[in-house]
């Protein structure tokens, strides 16, 4: 089974993620993770199975990297 999202829907999901980031970078929904390749002090968390949001914590900024695809 196919899920599908309707435009509006999938667009107040990721918003849904980034605000879950922007409250606590570090822990909370989306399983956030700090990787441990790539980009130094980089976090990821699940957006879908296939999705992530990667982001670093830089002062009072919250620098998204990537929302798509693995990182």
């Amino acid at each position: 089974m196919r899920l599908v999202w309707d435009p509006s829907a999938w667009e107040d999901y990721t918003h849904w993620q980034k605000d879950a980031a922007l409250r606590d970078p570090f822990g909370g929904i989306g399983k956030p993770e700090q990787l441990k390749y790539g980009a130094s002090g980089a976090w990821s968390r699940r957006i879908t199975d296939e999705h992530r949001l990667v982001y670093l914590v830089a002062g009072d900024d919250l620098v998204i990297l990537q929302v798509r695809y693995h990182y």
